[in-house]
Parts: structure tokens; C-alpha cells; sequence
């Protein structure tokens, strides 16, 4: 039976180590109930040491999850503007020549995606791979300009490539540089450490509960901030398809697609 999608998508912000930290605060919570250990720390610590860093993380990882989409959508369109161009700007259309180019684009967004899902010490050989697609699109531009296609018409093709060439190179900054490092290390570092050394406060917390609820505040404080954490890990790479954000490259739709765009009273190929 398929899993619910909401049900899946909580489970992808509460996993094991939401339950490992929550396990911990729970134990220091106890110990410090037996020992008498209490304490009414501050909170802005919290949000100072954790929350702050964890916000701006994800607002940092979601604008480069709408900058992905963004140079996505170029490469499509400025694609599609390509093959529209072979087929419908030259009185002779040349279906050897709309092939070569779906070839190229296919092998352009391939290779995209296989190199967004693959480890980054993978990279050099997928950018040969794009590369090569990318000359395989310049290739097309100058078989255009030898079929007689206006030279202003040439330059434009031209344009759509550099376009295509530049949000290629945004996609590969996007998926080598991430959101800073030591700010997600520091934030990894003091979730761990807080839940445990706020024993003393859940503690006191507890004596305003019935007993059944002594856990209730360090097992919320851990999967909410473990929480966000998750979610900020899973929007990190847009394009490894873990988190239930993540962008999809879809080589295969975009070239079937193409041959939908048919001007009126006019066949398709």
C-alpha cells in the first residue's frame, strides 16, 4: 500500500535522528528529575545558537532551489527556440538536422541531471559530457548559417546558445557551492549539545505538568529543531531528488514535447 504523500513528507523531516536527539533530551531530562538538577535557562539561546542559523540556511538553499528552476526553464525555452528555428526557418526542413539537435539537447539535460545526482568527484567526467552537448548546439547554429539562414537570424540562434551555455554553468555553481558550510556544521554542532544541556530546564518545565508529560517539552524541542535542520539538508542539493522540493530533470518529456508546438494548418515534422 502506497504511503500517503503528506504522511511521506513528514517522514522526510522526522527520521532517526530526530528520534536519536529526541532520545537524548529525554534521558538528560530524567537524570536531572533524579539528581533534583534544575534550572530556568534562557531561550534566546536557542534561537541565537540554533534557530537563526537554520532560517537563514533555508533561505538561503530555497532562493538557490528558485535559481535552479529558473536556468531549467531557460535551457528548455531557449531549446525549444533552437528546434523551432530548424524546423520552421528555412523553406527546406531537414528532419536529419532537427535529430542531430534533439540528440544534443537530450544529452545536454542527461547529462545535467546525472551529474546533480551523482557525487561531486564525479564531475569532470559529466562536464565533458555537457560540454560536448553544448559544442554539439553550436554545431547546429553553424550548420544553419551554411543552409543560407539569414545572418541576423544566425546571430539570434547564436543568443539562444550562450543562454543555454550560461544556465548550464549557473545549474553547475548551484550544485558545487552550497549554502555555507561551517554555519550548517555550527547549527549540526549545538542541536545535539542544547538538548542535552537544557536537561535542567525541561526539568523545572516539568513540574508545571501532570507526570505522564514530564518528556513532552525536550521531545518537541528536538524534532523541531531537528526538523528544520532536515528540511534544510533535503533543500540543499534541488536537484538529487531526496527531499519532496527538488527539482526534476526530465530529459525524456522535454524532447517528446517538442513536436507539440505546430503552427496552425500545419503538420507536424
Amino acid at each position: 500500500m502506497p504511503v500517503p504523500r503528506s504522511l511521506s513528507s513528514i517522514l522526510t523531516v522526522i527520521n532517526a535522528k530526530s528520534l536519536l536527539i529526541a532520545a537524548l533530551g529525554v534521558a538528560s531530562t530524567w537524570l536531572c528529575l533524579l539528581t533534583g538538577i534544575k534550572a530556568d535557562f534562557p531561550l534566546t539561546l536557542i534561537a541565537t545558537a540554533i534557530v537563526f542559523p537554520l532560517v537563514f540556511s533555508i533561505s538561503t538553499a530555497y532562493a538557490r532551489r528558485e535559481k535552479a528552476l529558473e536556468e531549467y526553464g531557460a535551457i528548455k525555452a531557449n531549446g525549444r527556440s533552437l528546434y523551432l528555428a530548424s524546423r520552421d526557418w528555412l523553406p527546406s526542413h531537414d528532419v536529419a538536422r532537427d535529430a542531430r539537435l534533439k540528440g544534443s539537447l537530450h544529452e545536454l539535460l542527461s547529462a545535467c541531471r546525472d551529474m546533480c545526482k551523482s557525487p561531486i568527484d564525479k564531475m569532470p567526467g559529466f562536464e565533458r559530457r555537457i560540454y560536448g552537448a553544448v559544442g554539439g548546439l553550436s554545431q547546429f547554429a553553424s550548420d544553419m548559417r551554411h543552409a543560407k539562414l539569414a545572418s541576423t537570424e544566425c546571430s539570434r540562434l547564436n543568443q539562444y546558445v550562450s543562454r543555454i551555455a550560461t544556465a548550464v554553468e549557473n545549474i553547475r555553481h548551484i550544485y558545487e557551492y552550497r549554502t555555507p558550510r561551517t554555519l550548517r556544521a555550527f547549527s549540526n554542532f549545538f542541536i545535539p549539545l542544547l538538548t542535552v544541556l537544557y536537561g535542567p530546564y525541561f526539568a523545572l518545565q516539568a513540574e508545571q505538568f501532570d507526570a505522564k508529560l514530564f518528556f513532552v517539552m525536550p521531545i518537541l524541542f528536538a524534532l523541531i529543531l531537528v526538523g528544520l535542520s532536515n528540511i534544510q539538508d533535503h533543500l540543499e542539493n534541488p536537484f538529487d531528488q531526496i527531499g519532496e522540493d527538488d527539482v526534476a530533470i526530465n530529459p525524456d518529456h522535454f524532447i517528446a514535447t517538442l513536436d507539440w508546438t505546430v503552427a496552425a494548418g500545419k503538420p507536424a515534422g
